[in-house]
């Protein structure tokens, strides 16, 4: 184990804990911020509203880690994408359809995302010594799969119907997705953060020859790039709703730290702590309900995962209605538990 995770994942003391969006909707010091800005990309082109907005979570929970605040279409965006984020609809871009539309993302202005790696630098300045940053990139395909859809959509059926039927052109896609992130991490990675994440949101919704060209070998290709340059850098995938298929994502991405959803059962984690450390399961939703519901799923996780090849978080984000004393309660829980 490098000696960023030596120090992150402790054996059989406090379990560290960090919490997809822990920095959001449900914080008011958020939102106070939020509603000082016209839409969401001013806030996240904003350096200094970006660092304060990192720290909020870290300065009101006993967390492991903070996370740059930012987004995974910042990335098409700079390249010049068109992407608008809509109150209570989400992100609305235009829809990749042709080979004529990768005219619309040959910007080489890097104005927008040095925005973003000079709020890193400001912010690993402001953290404390012992909480490392944790920087990402959306996966390519799930990046490709929003350019393909126009919008956050569930069904995904155009963005599927696209890859069945314009392979090459898709594969295209991808590879300028890959090339412009492997980019983006790297420099994140110059710009001070301790380790990074990817985040596959869509991975699942592929089958197994699909999910090997589009998951699977872009993420490859961007964590064989980040390693020849960082070795030491950690990596975190996160292939959400892979299922079955989690098995080959760890055995041919070769990352430090799997994240899981909420539908990995416990065994399965238990299984693959042997050879990785292991990150997530706990549903969003839990923190909707009780603190004796949220202690009772959170003693399943770390009851079963002793093993101590562990990193207590979510199986996504923290919804935005979820109620703050019910973050600060399974923080707290997770803190003091002791095998």
């Amino acid at each position: 184990m490098n000696s960023i995770l030596q120090k992150f994942v402790t054996n059989n003391q406090n379990t560290p804990i960090w919490l997809m969006r822990q920095a959001g909707r449900y914080l008011p010091e958020y939102l106070k911020i939020r509603s000082t800005v016209n839409n969401f990309l001013d806030l996240c082109y904003d350096q200094n509203k970006v660092v304060e907005i990192t720290l909020q979570p870290i300065k009101r929970f006993d967390l492991s880690a903070a996370i740059i605040f930012s987004d995974i279409l910042i990335l098409p965006h700079a390249l010049g994408w068109q992407i608008e984020f809509v109150e209570n609809i989400g992100p609305v871009l235009a829809q990749f359809k042709s080979a004529a539309d990768f005219r619309y993302l040959d910007n080489n202005d890097s104005k927008k995302l040095q925005i973003v790696y000079d709020a890193i630098a400001k912010t690993k300045a402001n953290l404390p010594n012992n909480i490392p940053l944790i920087g990402f990139a959306g996966s390519p395909w799930t990046v490709v799969s929003y350019l393909l859809e126009g919008k956050g959509q569930r069904d995904f059926l155009s963005s599927k119907k696209f890859i069945y039927q314009n392979q090459n052109l898709a594969k295209q896609l991808t590879n300028l997705i890959t090339e412009k992130t492997i980019q983006h991490l790297i420099e994140q990675i110059k710009a001070g953060v301790d380790l990074i994440q990817l985040f596959d949101s869509w991975a699942g919704i592929l089958n197994n020859t699909e999910y090997n060209e589009f998951v699977i070998e872009p993420t490859v290709q961007i964590v064989t790039a980040i390693k020849n340059i960082f070795p030491d850098i950690p990596i975190i995938g996160f292939p959400k709703g892979s299922g079955f298929l989690y098995e080959k994502y760890i055995t041919d991405v070769t990352v430090d730290v799997i994240g899981v959803d909420q539908s990995v059962p416990i065994s399965c984690m238990r299984k693959w702590q042997d050879k990785i450390i292991v990150q997530g399961n706990l549903d969003p939703v839990i923190l909707l309900t009780t603190k004796e519901i949220i202690a009772q799923k959170a003693d399943e996780i770390l009851s079963n995962l002793s093993k101590g090849n562990f990193i207590f978080n979510l199986g996504h984000g923290i919804l935005p209605q979820t109620k703050l004393e019910n973050v600060e309660f399974l923080v707290n829980y997770v803190r003091e538990y002791r095998y």
